[in-house]
Formats: structure tokens, sequence, C-alpha cells
């Protein structure tokens, strides 16, 4: 029998400006917002408890009336990323050193509740201070679409980088053909999901911004780059892309409907 998984709590950072897809939370699929469907899943994957840390009113009055025990805490608009923001949300409610956290980025609107749970158990099963998923990625296509972000993992099963460059780069076969992936490689899309405790949380957000972590825009490079470790899990159930651009956003109505609409 698989141990239980441990009580965790889970944030969901969502910022109102963004830069590819402005008023990202706000936007319906399906005729219900993402902000509203990103909460809602955490709910039901079992959360002790569910925030959603914002720094605009209008993300905190959508979640007005949302099914479910979630709460909105208002944040700093001023946070360079999730990490940071949800390390205020951890500081205001006092949430004890050994607390786990998620990290459910807002634009995961069909986070599968069995994929909140296996985050949370590989940072159970790991000493590493983080945990986070990732996918195989499935056709050339995606490999080199830079808004997919790439990890490329030990046989540790750790992080040893993230990028949203091609990586890991077979040479010799994309040297040759460049339509197609080759068999055998790892190639793997990173999930935008973590836990950690709340107590290397708030470590982690009062480090420096580093370097890659600004060139590439992944707050997951600045633990990297300052020496701790990440361990990676494949997700159990299929995981749809995070939702970056109104391309995006067409391909999740598309991926909704042929779900028959379910939240």
């Amino acid at each position: 029998m698989a141990p239980k998984t441990p009580p965790y709590v889970v944030v969901v950072p969502a910022r109102y400006a963004s830069t590819r897809l402005p008023g990202k939370p706000l936007l319906p699929i399906g005729g219900v917002s993402m902000i509203r469907r990103v909460a809602m899943r955490a709910a039901s994957a079992g959360a002790a408890q569910v925030v959603v840390a914002t720094d605009d009113a209008r993300v905190a009055a959508e979640m007005h009336g949302c099914q479910g025990d979630i709460l909105v805490c208002m944040t700093s608009p001023d946070h360079a990323s999730g990490t940071d923001r949800i390390a205020e949300v951890a500081s205001h409610y006092g949430w004890p050193e050994a607390t786990v956290v998620v990290n459910l980025q807002g634009d995961e609107p069909f986070a599968p509740a069995a994929g909140i749970r296996a985050v949370v158990d590989t940072l159970a099963g790991d000493d590493a201070p983080m945990a986070t998923l990732a996918t195989p990625i499935a056709d050339a296509e995606e490999f080199f679409n830079p808004n997919v972000v790439k990890v490329v993992r030990g046989g540790n099963g750790r992080a040893l980088y993230f990028t949203r460059a091609p990586a890991p780069w077979a040479r010799d076969a994309l040297a040759k053909d460049r339509h197609v992936l080759p068999p055998g490689v790892p190639f793997l899309r990173h999930i935008g999901i973590y836990a950690y405790r709340a107590g290397f949380l708030r470590r982690l957000a009062a480090l420096p911004r580093t370097p890659l972590e600004q060139a590439e825009s992944l707050e997951q490079l600045r633990a990297l780059e300052h020496g701790h470790a990440i361990s990676v899990n494949l997700t159990p159930e299929p995981f749809p892309a995070g939702i970056d651009t109104p391309d995006d956003l067409a391909r999740a109505e598309r991926w909704l409907q042929g779900q028959g609409g379910a939240v």
C-alpha cells in the first residue's frame, strides 16, 4: 500500500498584468475564469487550505462566492516571481517551518488532483528541499517551442537544468532531422508546480535573483544557482500544458470541449 500523502496547503499566485496574456487570471475557459478553475482543482485534490495570492482587486473579487474553502491573500505588487509572492503568504499566515506548501501556478487550470498530490509525495520521499513534476515531450513542435519549459534531470531524479531552449540536444539525430524527436532520449516538459516546506520557501525568497533566473525568466533556477537540489518526478496522470499565449487559450478551449466541459 502506498504511503498516505502528508497534509499540505496550496497557494495559487495570480498576477493580473501578464505580459504575454494580459488579464490572464480572469480569462474565461468554458465560461469559468482561469483562476477559479485552478483554485477549484486545488481544493478538490484534498489540500488542507487553498489560498489565491494576488496583487489585484479584480482577481480577489473574482474569487468571491467560489465553491470550497478558498482564501484570498492580497500581496505586494513588487514580487519578481510566484515564489516570492507565496513566501509573503506563508509569513502572513504564520505557517510553521515544516508546513508543506504547494505552488500551483495560476495558469494550470486542468491540473489533475493526482498530480498535485504527487508533487507532495515527491518532496516527502526525498531530502531535496524542493520538488516538481515533468512529463515526456511528445513531438518536435513542442520541443522547439520556447513557451514550453524543458527540464533535464540526472539519474538520481534531481534537476540538472531548466530551460526554454530545446534540451537535451540530440546532436547527431537532430542534425539530420528536426521534425521528429529521436527515440531513447529523455525529453521532458516541466510542469509548473512545486512543493517545499515553508521554512525553505522563506529562505529561497530571501535569496538574491540570479543571472540565469533572469535570463530564462524561470524562478526555479534561483534554487539551482544557489546550490539547492530540486527533485523531479513524472506526473502520474496527463497534465495539460499551462496557458501563456492566446494560442494556448484556444487549445485549452478545444481540450475542455473534448472532456465534455468538465471543470
